[in-house]
């Protein structure tokens, strides 16, 4: 690690300060050139631990930057993980309110919840599909405190991977009943079009984006609890939002999850 406790303390509470009052931010590895992934971890580690010495509840993990479009589209090559908190959460077919957000996107993820721990190194997608408990649908609203959107993969760490809300459809399956290479997503905005997908999409399969977030994890000396909800990652691009639209994303075998942005 490059940066002393009391400088990741602090960004942690600025990037977290952004989130909360939806202003945005340069990216802090301006000022900052030589943090490191440790360092870019720790200030996300700092940034739950004030969320939840406020009474919110950790509800699950994620991947970002899983599908390949999203790596073309934001110019990296490599996955990044984060968590999700309780406030994030919305119902399926509810209101998103724009004034509480920045700049916000949304994309389509398949998202798993496990039976069994599943911990690195060594973890692989085998471990993983056998640790599944069930599917869900969801669509994850992105939103990067970073000015214009613009970042670098340890900013985006720290900023908890732009996490702000998440929809979750009602719709359950059991592992056993699906192909989740093959499961066609469609995304649309306004009644039309915008993105479609399969899960290979990320990174070939996505239950190899929880393998590598349970060996990320080891790493640290930590594990997946079983129970737990995982959003293996945006299986299109990013597609940008503002009041008025409607989204509405059908998932193959899985149902469709809705919201409207006010």
């Amino acid at each position: 690690m490059n940066l002393d406790s009391a400088t990741i303390a602090a960004l942690a509470a600025h990037l977290e300060t952004c989130e909360r009052e939806a202003r945005d931010t340069p990216k802090i590895t301006d000022e900052h050139p030589g943090m490191d992934w440790d360092d870019a971890y720790a200030i996300q580690d700092e940034i739950r631990r004030r969320k939840e010495s406020r009474g919110h509840k950790t509800v699950g993990l994620k991947a970002g930057l899983t599908s390949f479009a999203k790596m073309k589209q934001m110019g990296v090559t490599s996955p990044v993980f984060g968590f999700v908190s309780d406030y994030m959460s919305r119902p399926d077919g509810g209101e998103i309110q724009t004034s509480e957000l920045i700049h916000p996107k949304v994309e389509a993820e398949i998202c798993i919840v496990t039976k069994a721990p599943l911990r690195g190194p060594g973890c692989h997608v085998g471990a993983v599909l056998a640790a599944v408990d069930f599917v869900v649908p969801a669509v994850e609203i992105i939103d990067s405190r970073y000015r214009d959107f613009k970042f670098d993969l340890k900013s985006v760490v720290a900023d908890n991977t732009s996490a702000s809300r998440f929809v979750v459809g009602g719709r359950m399956r059991d592992l056993a009943e699906l192909d989740l290479r093959t499961l066609g997503v469609v995304l649309e905005k306004n009644g039309q079009i915008v993105a479609m997908a399969a899960g290979a999409a990320v990174l070939g399969h996505p239950a190899a984006a929880v393998a590598m977030l349970a060996n990320h994890l080891g790493a640290r000396g930590q594990e997946i609890p079983a129970g737990t909800f995982i959003m293996t990652g945006g299986v299109t691009e990013a597609i940008a939002v503002e009041a008025g639209d409607a989204v509405n994303v059908r998932f193959q075998d899985l149902g469709s999850v809705s919201m409207r942005f006010a």
